[in-house]
């Protein structure tokens, strides 16, 4: 077998095996293959874990490699030995003007000249470097500038992994959701259907005595009118006798003519009437129950928007309401009302005027100005004086807004995924009472906002909460 080319093999070792071309800043891999800095960062795009070398497809499990300038080098000489080889001129490093070799580099018209160019009138008030110079520079420049784009792409893939937890969560939620309307209509028809099982056998029994009674009352109807067309017959042949035989024992067939009146026998106990009448009352229970429980069902299938209006008595002195009880505005100069014990008196807190103890209900609400803002709900015994802390443990379920950030006052506080002053000025906020869920949308493009976990209102009454250093206006 002849040997291989030299000039073959060297360009192989200073090839990289992605673009087949000669390695530009190439970089090592921990199995020790060599590829372009830009090829193997694009090989690599979009993976977080399983980091693959293009050749020999070894996984790593993070993003490492090491620049070799030993072999960059090598590249560099290896390029003119080609072009000393082949009596080929570098393409773009020989003035096509004055096929002088370009040396310097002009800063205003950025292009790169030979020192014929850099005397001449074109480029003589013109500030010139050397190539080696201006490269550096501009790559510090380019550096600087791709760093800006990693963090924008990174900020990107945070947006994306934040967008699929998000979904991962509420597809978990609706598994939870589904699985608990599995179970509970499993309990339904297991109870409906012992009720009928109890409801019927309690019927047959009551279908039992009632034939029984019913054959006894018409035996004892039909012996007593067996009794009396023997009579009858009796008394029909006696006036057909002669007088004097008709005479004879007369005191005894008037006597038997004079029986006892019939007495009509009960034929139904009163027992049995009232345990008919008990079955009827189990029977409208379970009537009332189904018509709560439809009721139920269709008050957590409805979802009502609520027509919700702000309640001045609650009012912080420092928040303005409107007229129309739709908006409250923050100012420094305090109003002279009353102290009354719903009013808010050192948080600028206002309630709505409407509460709610079941159904499904959402309200929107717009924000404005700068400032802090919160917006959501509260049960009706949320304490009014002193400082507020708008979180579930103080009977609060609200999102807060500011200049530079919004976040939902969970604990631990959770921070929501908006770039600063980027956040929804219209939110929606939703209740469903019964299951406890408490849920805030961005209510301009519908994305959900933040999901808390499920509460127990036990039956308290539940109204619109919101704090306002700045404008609030309800939708």
């Amino acid at each position: 077998m002849a040997a291989a080319n030299p000039a073959q093999q060297l360009l192989g070792e200073v090839t990289c095996s992605v673009c087949r071309d000669y390695f530009k800043d190439p970089v090592c891999l921990d199995c020790g293959h060599h590829f372009c800095q830009a090829c193997i960062t694009r090989w690599w795009e979009g993976l977080r874990k399983n980091f693959r070398c293009p050749e020999c497809r070894e996984t790593f499990s993070q993003r490492n490699f090491k620049p070799n300038r030993q072999l960059r080098n090598i590249v560099e000489a290896s390029r003119k030995l080609k072009r000393e080889l082949t009596k080929e001129p570098e393409v773009g490093t020989v003035c096509e003007k004055h096929n002088e070799d370009l040396k310097v580099f002009c800063q205003e018209d950025q292009t790169l000249i030979c020192m014929v160019c850099h005397l001449s009138r074109d480029h003589r008030e013109h500030t010139v470097v050397p190539i080696e110079e201006a490269a550096e520079d501009y790559k510090d420049q380019i550096r600087s500038r791709l760093e800006i784009l990693k963090k924008e792409r990174e900020e990107i893939l945070s947006f994306k992994l934040s967008g699929e937890n998000k979904s991962h969560e509420l597809l978990k939620q609706l598994k939870r959701e589904r699985q608990k309307i599995v179970s509970e209509f499993q309990q339904l028809r297991q109870f409906l259907e012992k009720q009928e099982r109890l409801l019927l056998a309690q019927l047959e029994e009551l279908n039992q005595e009632i034939e029984k009674g019913r054959a006894e009352y018409l035996a004892k109807l039909s012996e007593e009118i067996s009794s009396f067309n023997s009579l009858i017959n009796e008394m029909e042949q006696k006036c057909q006798q002669p007088a004097s035989e008709f005479l004879q024992d007369i005191k005894g067939t008037l006597s038997r003519c004079e029986r006892e009146k019939f007495q009509n026998p009960v034929a139904f106990s009163s027992e049995l009437k009232w345990r008919i009448w008990e079955s009827s009352q189990r029977n409208a229970s379970l009537e009332t129950i189904m018509k709560k429980f439809k009721d139920s069902l269709s008050s957590r299938q409805r979802l009502d928007k609520a027509k919700v209006t702000l309640d001045p008595a609650t009012a912080h002195p420092d928040l303005i309401v409107s007229a129309d009880r739709k908006s409250a505005r923050w100012e420094e100069t305090r109003q002279d009302l009353p102290s009354n014990p719903e009013r808010f008196d050192t948080e600028p807190c206002v309630l709505g005027c409407e509460g709610f103890t079941s159904g499904s209900h959402y309200w929107e609400v717009e924000v404005k100005g700068k400032g802090v803002c919160a917006v959501g709900l509260a049960k009706e015994s949320v304490s009014r004086k002193g400082e507020i802390s708008p979180n579930p443990e103080q009977g609060i379920w609200a999102v807060s807004c500011s200049e530079d950030r919004d976040w939902a006052p969970t604990s631990p506080e959770q921070l929501l995924p908006f770039p600063p002053s980027q956040g929804p000025r219209r939110i929606r906020v939703y209740l469903d009472y019964e299951v406890g869920q408490v849920a805030f949308f961005d209510a301009g493009r519908g994305d959900p906002i933040v999901t808390f976990p499920p509460a127990s209102f036990a039956g308290e009454r539940i109204r619109p909460f919101f704090r306002a250093d700045l404008n609030v206006r309800l939708l």
